[in-house]
């Protein structure tokens, strides 16, 4: 018992490195490129291109690990990023960030879904409601810390960006070291789109919408921050705010939509983070305690919408779809991801910084439309059939082996062996 807990925690400590090294690099990008001058829409190519990096490991990386074994390929995936991050120093040039960007997104989701598998492998049925637990903490946790380091030194330097190398070298040496067996392969994606719509028309919108504003304010939050005149240190602490809020609001939306319609819950939180981002496009705040406050409000309600909108798939899903539904709705986000950080770099090149959650609001507002509209054309599942809300990570550290290393996973095990 003590040394199977002991190889999760090695585990997870090499995730820490991974989402810290993630949560500084995506933070500093923006940062130094707005210091460079880079255009907007530019830096919302980054967002864009990490995106679709991220999706393609989704599917290539499952036979990469095949082919070379979780240590090895975890080893590429680690030592790809730090090269990544210190090329990107070195070398200041935007188009040569966008496409280091998306082996970022690639060599991060490989890196999860290593980490990942082999949790998975370690957990029983009776841990793996712990491990997923700890697995989430550190994920927010660790993404936090990453951004406030962006605060320790000069943007304007290399040492950042060296730092960032230095973290990813770290995520290296608790998996190197650590005693676990060599996870199963891991799993193909499979997606049926078509079917996934016809589960669930408000999860598949939604998902997508979601991913257009998550990814939109990820990407350029920190160029809205630096736009509008703040400090680095207020920046990292209102993106470090909007996730701590989002993950802190999570359990309590979630309860709240065990007890009625879960549209009415994802309908009412989207239409909440539509007014707040309307109200920072239209009030302009400049106070950074202004900004922090508002940009917080904004994740609390923005964050809860992805976990709530898998539970609600859920619901209408059979007991054995789990791995496909969450799978399929994974996809859509990442389609979302990548069309948000684009649409919303030009249209703060064209408008004002504040164009941001003028973007967020319109996907926002959409899904709170259409949830409405969906309430009206078919009945919600009884709250008996529901199964109860379970929290998820921070999306953008989400793959599909998240989803098998998820509890709802042994649910589905159990109904198919019954």
């Amino acid at each position: 018992m003590l040394s199977s807990f002991g190889s999760i925690i090695a585990l997870l400590c090499g995730t820490a490195f991974l989402l810290a090294a993630s949560g500084l690099y995506g933070l500093l990008l923006p940062l130094r490129g707005q210091v460079e001058g880079f255009s907007t829409t530019a830096l919302g190519l980054l967002g864009t291109a990490w995106a679709g990096g991220f999706i393609a490991a989704c599917f290539i990386a499952p036979r990469l690990v095949r082919r070379v074994g979780h240590v090895r390929a975890f080893a590429a995936f680690a030592a790809t990023g730090a090269i990544v991050s210190l090329i990107s120093g070195m070398w200041i040039d935007v188009v040569a960030w966008i496409v280091l960007r998306a082996f970022t997104g690639f060599t991060m989701a490989g890196a999860y879904m290593v980490i990942e598998s082999w949790l998975n492998e370690r957990s029983t049925n009776e841990t793996r409601g712990t491990v997923f637990g700890l697995y989430m903490m550190v994920t927010h946790a660790s993404l936090m810390v990453g951004q406030m380091v962006v605060t320790l030194s000069d943007v304007s330097t290399a040492v950042l960006f060296m730092v960032t190398g230095i973290l990813f070298c770290l995520a290296l040496l608790p998996t190197a070291i650590s005693t676990a067996v060599t996870p199963a392969p891991l799993a193909d994606v499979s997606i049926d789109l078509k079917g996934l719509f016809a589960n669930s028309p408000v999860a598949f919108v939604g998902c997508t919408l979601i991913g257009l504003a998550n990814g939109a304010w990820a990407t350029l939050g920190a160029v809205y921050g630096a736009e509008i005149g703040i400090s680095t240190f207020e920046i990292a602490v209102m993106m470090s705010i909007a996730v701590f809020a989002g993950a802190a609001a999570q359990m309590p939306a979630g309860r709240l939509s065990d007890r009625t319609d879960r549209r009415f819950v994802i309908g009412g939180v989207a239409f909440g983070s539509a007014i707040v981002g309307l109200a920072i496009f239209l009030t302009a705040p400049r106070a950074g305690g202004i900004i922090i406050v508002m940009t917080g409000i904004y994740g609390l309600l923005s964050y809860t919408l992805y976990s709530i909108i898998v539970a609600h798939a859920n619901d209408h899903a059979a007991s054995n779809d789990f791995v496909k539904i969450s799978s399929g709705l994974l996809l859509l986000y990442g389609i979302g991801t990548m069309a948000g950080p684009l649409v919303a770099g030009t249209m703060m090149q064209w408008l004002r910084p504040e164009s941001l959650f003028l973007v967020t609001a319109a996907a926002h507002i959409g899904l709170a439309g259409y949830a409405a509209l969906r309430i009206s054309k078919r009945p919600p599942v009884p709250l008996d059939e529901r199964e109860a809300f379970k929290t998820l990570p921070t999306e953008r550290a989400v793959t599909p082996q998240t989803v098998l290393l998820d509890p709802r996973t042994d649910d589905e095990e159990n109904e198919n062996g019954a």
